[in-house]
């Protein structure tokens, strides 16, 4: 070994004494910053090192800081030969991977209305696939996908866990149903063309034979349809469209197969009647009222509102093809869906963050954290709902904290976000399994 490497071996030696690591391996990664934000208590952590190993956290220390366990560290650099790979981002804020809890990847809101039927079927899952990568250079490193056609998100999650393409990691509902005629059915049709959900479920035991089915060929969460929807010809958005036994038959099946239930629910009643049926998470509650809002903290239902994606339909919408009727429903949901969020939060609701990516442009899904700082939410809680509140109604360990055993997925910012919340609409920095993704600054 000449005197130059070992000069850099003794220095790493010396940096793992002093933060305390033991048992360090050549394949490990280091990832320093400026400061780390602990998303449980949201203090900044200064001068942060974090160790990575097989693509989870191991340890965090600081550097500079004294520790215990030094000569093990340092030995066991110098017995490897060589030093663990290093990721230092000087001047940046460490987050967590972020996770956006409602996604259509397989959708192009550039294409509405009737637009879409200009291309075959598998056009679909090729634009799938660019839409992982931007919501992955976005930040957000895990996102569960409410609603897909002909098994697209089942498949790309595969493909991104093989490594074969660049994208999140997808916790996949596949298709989305509900009762015949619902905002999931298929409603833009004549009955010549004979068109319909292929999941459709009138009834308890039809509703528990799709749960079961979907669960057979790859969903990791079932997503019904409570309510009518704005993007569906035919339905309204407070219309019940599952009743209370229908409701209750796809959480007892789901649950009993170990996955939990998200409901599209924009009118009060439904909204009511997923939260009283055990649904996890309620996804719009655009019209919530004061005795749904009770009911969401009395059971600890889980809210995710979509509150930033009227403003990019009202601008974009009409040129995208989208039908006046469902112009007209987007205008009438939005603010109050947005008020209905305030005071959701105000009441002490637990929410998460979902953006119905897909509704608008797939990448801009950090745009949402800027509206829900407008309409009540500190900059920290708003991370919070797309870090460890995500992570909590999704029951998984595994994502949404920087912390030992989860995986190393992480986001720096060259700032503060908990200062400047728009800093996350595009991160300089994205790590996934401990492995840079993407790099905007030297």
């Amino acid at each position: 070994m000449n005197r130059k490497n070992r000069l850099a071996l003794n220095l790493m030696a010396l940096c793992m004494a002093t933060v305390g690591w033991s048992g360090v391996h050549a394949a490990d990664v280091i990832i320093s910053a400026e400061r780390l934000l602990d998303v449980k208590t949201g203090r900044m952590i200064d001068k942060p090192e974090i160790l990575v190993r097989d693509g989870k956290v191991v340890s965090i220390g600081r550097a500079g800081g004294a520790g215990a366990g030094a000569a093990g560290g340092a030995g066991s650099v110098a017995a490897g030969g060589e030093a663990p790979t290093r990721i230092d981002l000087p001047g940046m804020t460490l987050l967590p991977g972020l996770i956006d809890m409602h996604v259509h990847l397989d959708s192009d809101p550039t294409y509405g209305g009737y637009s879409n039927l200009e291309y075959n079927d598998r056009f679909w899952s090729a634009l799938a696939v660019v839409h992982a990568g931007k919501t992955l250079d976005a930040g957000f490193t895990t996102v569960r996908n409410l609603g897909s056609a002909d098994w697209n998100d089942v498949g790309l999650g595969q493909a991104i866990d093989a490594g074969k393409v660049r994208g999140p990691r997808i916790i996949p509902a596949a298709w989305s149903f509900g009762p015949t005629g619902s905002h999931c059915d298929s409603t833009y049709f004549p009955p010549s063309m004979d068109q319909k959900g292929p999941y459709n479920a009138d009834g308890p035991d039809e509703v528990r034979k799709s749960v079961r089915s979907l669960r057979k060929y790859g969903a990791q969460v079932i997503k019904v349809c409570a309510t009518g929807g704005v993007f569906s010809r035919n339905t309204e958005p407070g219309q019940q469209q599952m009743n209370l036994a229908e409701l209750r038959a796809a959480v007892e099946e789901a649950h009993q197969w170990g996955l939990q239930v998200a409901a599209h629910a924009h009118g009060a009643a439904g909204i009511k009647d997923a939260i009283r049926a055990g649904v996890n998470t309620i996804e719009h509650a655009s019209l919530i009222d004061d005795e749904g809002i009770a009911l969401a903290k009395k059971h600890g239902a889980w809210l995710s509102m979509d509150i930033y994606n009227g403003s990019y339909t009202a601008l974009e919408g009409k040129k995208n093809g989208v039908l006046e009727d469902n112009l007209r429903k987007d205008r009438e949901v939005t603010e109050l869906q947005r008020q209905n969020f305030k005071r959701a939060h105000a009441a002490g609701v637990k929410m998460v963050f979902g953006t119905d990516a897909g509704v608008h442009p797939h990448g801009g899904n950090g745009k949402q954290f800027a509206v829900m700082v407008q309409y009540g939410m500190t900059p920290l809680q708003a991370i919070q709902s797309a870090t460890i509140n995500a992570a909590e109604a999704l029951a998984r360990k595994d994502v949404g904290i920087i912390e030992p055993g989860r995986y190393a997925d992480l986001v720096a910012v060259e700032g503060d976000p908990t200062s400047n919340i728009r800093l996350l609409e595009a991160p300089a920095v994205v790590i996934q399994n401990g492995t840079i993704v993407k790099r905007t600054t030297p």
